[in-house]
């Protein structure tokens, strides 16, 4: 309901107070809420992530949820990924290497040219497996597939113009043109090189290539079950 409906990515609203004339105010869209899935939001360039009971109380009631200022770890994107690979292959690889690297407390932002061969729905994949790989949120930036699908999820033209002139004027726009940003750390893939894999279900850290499942089991029943090799079930023979 908030990817494709709710979320805005600016909101505007007039001014009011002591101060208010009633000018309109442009601000980026933020979320915290109680759902495992709230960083989905990530990929429409909304920054949200979960919080506690209390947090989202205190929010509701108007209160400000108050957070040390994270790491931010730069994940870089190149290339696009092969026929018939999916966004699960890739977010499956992704988590695996997050894991890796260690990203618990810290936001990751995914950036680069491979940004412009994934759909929003792809980049909500990924941001959607936040609590997997450990990050606060895995963020993506505002660009042409923001717009794109927002104008496929029926807002406003006034509210997706709203979108591009507030994050080209603010420098939250992601332009393939520009400088890499500067981030604590960062990573690299090349989507190129995702193959298709098996995971889970509670472990998707745990991939594995589709070509090595035989050659992994094998050598799991081994170690901890310790047996041998399955071997493949022959067929009865029919008497004659």
């Amino acid at each position: 309901m908030n990817l494709e409906y709710i979320g805005q990515a600016v909101w505007s609203s007039a001014s009011s107070g002591d101060h208010g004339d009633g000018t309109m105010i442009a601000y980026p869209d933020t979320l915290v809420g109680t759902d495992s899935h709230t960083t989905m939001i990530n990929g429409l360039g909304v920054l949200g992530w979960g919080v506690g009971g209390i947090e989202a109380e205190a929010a509701m009631l108007g209160q400000p949820v108050s957070m040390l200022i994270p790491e931010v770890v730069g994940f870089k994107l190149l290339g696009k990924l092969n026929e018939g690979i999916t966004a699960t292959d890739l977010v499956l690889t992704v988590t695996q290497m997050l894991r890796a690297k260690g990203v618990v407390g810290r936001f990751v932002e995914f950036f680069g040219p491979g940004l412009s061969s994934m759909t929003l729905a792809d980049r909500a994949t990924i941001a959607n497996m936040a609590p997997e790989y450990g990050a606060t949120c895995g963020f993506f930036p505002i660009d042409d597939k923001t717009l794109d699908y927002m104008r496929l999820t029926a807002r406003s033209d006034e509210n997706v113009e709203l979108v591009e002139a507030y994050a080209k004027a603010n420098g939250f726009w992601r332009d393939e043109n520009a400088e890499d940003p500067v981030f604590t750390d960062t990573l690299e893939l090349d989507m190129g090189t995702v193959v298709a894999s098996l995971a889970g279900p509670k472990r998707p850290q745990d991939r594995v290539s589709l070509n090595k499942v035989d050659e992994v089991f094998n050598s799991d029943l081994h170690k901890l079950y310790h047996k041998g090799a399955a071997r493949p079930r022959r067929g009865r023979r029919s008497r004659a």
